[in-house]
């Protein structure tokens, strides 16, 4: 096969949720254009994004590095499918037809299987119809490679030609992530901790279109800088697919220890997660997002119970979305790993949730006894709050 930089100089881009859209499609058309082009800064060559007549097109403008384009496009969500194109000028059929010929030889060399030609005539003024394009096309590909086959109800290799102020052939499609683009659906706030589930759920979230920040709660000397590190690398691999970031990091260590010495020790974990939500409000009303998102799922620890998680959520005004709320850990370790999450997730470092576990937390917090327990705290907890997020850390993160 012809190395793919020297066959390949333009990208076809499929998209699925999109084109149901309707009246508004255009919008998401452009939201998407724009993240393409933001993919593309920084990689090898120059390109083109356009649209075209219900088409997205990616058009490089000399060499390029094809693997490197193919994982930057694969990371941006709204994309269903990429498929290397090659796309020519034509005046008549013949230039269609030698090209074709000569772009299976090229691309499938190995000479053994069915196909099916499909054609799509958007320039109605050229002089043949879809289907006799397809049957004189098909003819040249037999005549020319007489081990191969056509086959029009399964065929191994579908050969798609475009017949538009330009020709386009393209036989493969790479999968691309799906979803919406993001910044389609607004901002949320992600609770950005060291484990395996919060990267995730920001990816999941960003997948959906929206665009996200981040809050980690830090807290030295109890967690050491390479914890924190370790946060700083997950949030520039979610941004790989979400976009630019802000990370706001908080140092949390003032209000956990006078959380521990004024409440009771099951319920600590409660109460850290609680203060961690107001303080996680308290940014996003700062800009504007809309929610919250976490890595909750259903009873995977004594604070991710359904009664848990009714008693942290209810001192939010803001809708908290939790996407992976019903996945199993192997679930989430499966996506962790598609998306490159999971082995700096389980470097060992520890963060502030897992400090100060007591040995029988409450797995059925009752929410007025909760709030009794932290009107111990009324007399600094509310100046120890305006402290930390004054005094916070704020990152820009860009993967």
């Amino acid at each position: 096969m012809a190395a793919q930089e020297e066959l390949f100089h333009a990208f076809l881009i499929k998209y699925a949720e999109i084109g149901i859209k309707g009246k508004n499609r255009y919008l998401f058309e452009d939201a998407l254009i724009r993240q393409i082009r933001f993919a593309l800064k920084g990689a090898e060559g120059d390109f083109s994004v356009r649209k075209e007549m219900g088409r997205i097109y990616v058009e490089a403008e000399g060499a390029f590095d094809f693997d490197e384009v193919t994982e930057r496009l694969g990371r941006v969500f709204g994309i269903s499918g990429i498929c290397p194109m090659v796309q020519f000028d034509y005046k008549t059929f013949a230039d269609i037809r030698d090209r074709v010929v000569d772009y299976v030889g090229k691309v499938h060399p190995e000479g053994n299987f069915t196909f099916k030609v499909q054609t799509k005539r958007a320039n109605k003024g050229f002089p043949m119809e879809s289907n006799e394009i397809n049957a004189k096309l098909g003819e040249a590909i037999l005549a020319a490679y007489p081990s191969l086959k056509v086959n029009v109800h399964e065929p191994d290799v579908f050969f798609y030609v475009e017949v538009r102020e330009r020709a386009n052939i393209y036989s493969g499609v790479i999968p691309g992530p799906g979803g919406m683009p993001v910044g389609t659906s607004g901002r949320a706030l992600l609770l950005l901790s060291g484990g395996i589930d919060s990267p995730v759920a920001g990816y999941m979230t960003a997948k959906r279109g929206v665009a996200i920040d981040a809050v980690y709660f830090h807290a030295p000397p109890y967690t050491s800088e390479r914890a924190k590190q370790k946060v700083v690398d997950l949030a520039k691999l979610v941004s790989r697919y979400s976009g630019p970031m802000k990370l706001h990091v908080i140092n949390f260590t003032d209000i956990q220890l006078y959380i521990y010495d004024q409440c009771p020790h099951e319920e600590l974990t409660i109460i850290m997660r609680r203060y961690m939500m107001r303080i996680a409000e308290a940014i996003a009303g700062e800009g504007d997002a809309l929610a919250l998102v976490t890595g909750e799922s259903i009873g995977q620890v004594a604070s991710q119970t359904l009664p848990s998680l009714a008693c942290t959520g209810e001192v939010c005004d803001l809708p908290v979305i939790r996407p992976v709320i019903g996945f199993d850990k192997q679930e989430i370790v499966d996506i962790a790993l598609k998306i490159g999450t999971f082995e700096t997730s389980i470097q060992p470092f520890e963060d502030c949730c897992t400090i100060f576990v007591a040995k029988h937390p409450v797995i059925k917090p009752n929410r007025k006894i909760i709030r009794r327990s932290e009107e111990r705290l009324a007399e600094k907890i509310e100046e120890m709050v305006r402290t930390a997020l004054k005094e916070r850390e704020v990152m820009e993160i860009q993967g």
